[in-house]
């Protein structure tokens, strides 16, 4: 056995991982360009619209429900080792309006979306769909990514704003319910506790959220290979590289709108 055949395995995955970085960014500046160039296909954005945003508002709102709801009774039942329980609405609103919401929306459309859209376009390109585009003289870029691609950066934000509605109401239903708190209490602290710059990096998380979802979707969907093996891998890497893309973004946005 060659003594350095770790190192040239780790030499290999390096490089291959440099690679797809510089494939992903050569592919986000293509899109990017795009964006301001004209034609724009307002009709399939609508439709973009409506498949990424309001399609997807059940899972979203189930997923912040559930989690605010769990979220309650955890700080209730840490709070009660310090007797500072009174902290739930505060701390659940903040919770939820920073990070939860926005994460969680952006990785449950990952799921739903990111897979779709890659699934569909690698079926695409492998029944030459893409190459007739071409022949057609419509630019792939212009008719697939773009309208997608705006369409998920619009449509997170909404999506993350009715999530942090909906976890923030699952905290008061348990609070409320089952924790005995006063509901008018609970709506006023948590009224009260938020700030408008908590409310808008959540937000802006979010857009850049649905900007990774609907990048990776596309571009796993038009880097996908031959056959039905080749896109079921691009439908998993557009999942798999879209929720580590968010959570890393997460961290970096975390430290820009928070750090003093």
């Amino acid at each position: 056995m060659n003594p350095l055949s770790p190192v040239a395995a780790v030499g290999r995955s390096t490089l291959a991982l440099l690679a797809a970085i510089g494939r992903v960014t050569l592919y986000t500046g293509a899109t990017l360009s795009h964006l301001v160039r004209p034609p724009f296909y307002f009709r399939e954005f609508l439709n973009q619209l409506m498949v990424i945003g309001y399609f997807s508002l059940p899972v979203v709102g189930l997923t912040t429900l559930f989690t605010g709801g769990a979220l309650a009774l955890q700080i209730y039942a840490g709070g009660a080792r310090f007797n500072v329980e009174a902290v739930v609405p505060q701390i659940v609103a903040i919770g939820i309006v920073r990070e939860l919401g926005p994460v969680l929306t952006g990785l449950m459309v990952a799921g739903r979306v990111s897979s779709a859209i890659a699934a569909e376009i690698g079926t695409m390109k492998v029944t030459e769909q893409i190459d007739a585009l071409v022949t057609l003289s419509t630019n792939p870029m212009k008719y697939l990514t773009v309208p997608r691609v705006v369409a998920a950066t619009i449509a997170l934000p909404l999506l993350a704003a009715v999530g942090n509605v909906i976890g923030i109401l699952g905290g008061y239903l348990v609070s409320v319910l089952r924790l005995d708190f006063n509901g008018a209490t609970y709506i006023r602290n948590t009224v009260e506790f938020l700030e408008p710059s908590d409310i808008i990096s959540g937000l802006v998380k979010a857009a850049v959220f649905g900007f990774i979802v609907a990048l990776m979707g596309c571009f796993h969907g038009m880097a996908s290979g031959r056959g039905a093996q080749g896109v079921g891998r691009a439908t998993t890497n557009a999942v798999v590289s879209a929720s580590i893309l968010i959570l890393a973004s997460n961290f970096i946005l975390t430290g820009v709108f928070f750090t003093e």
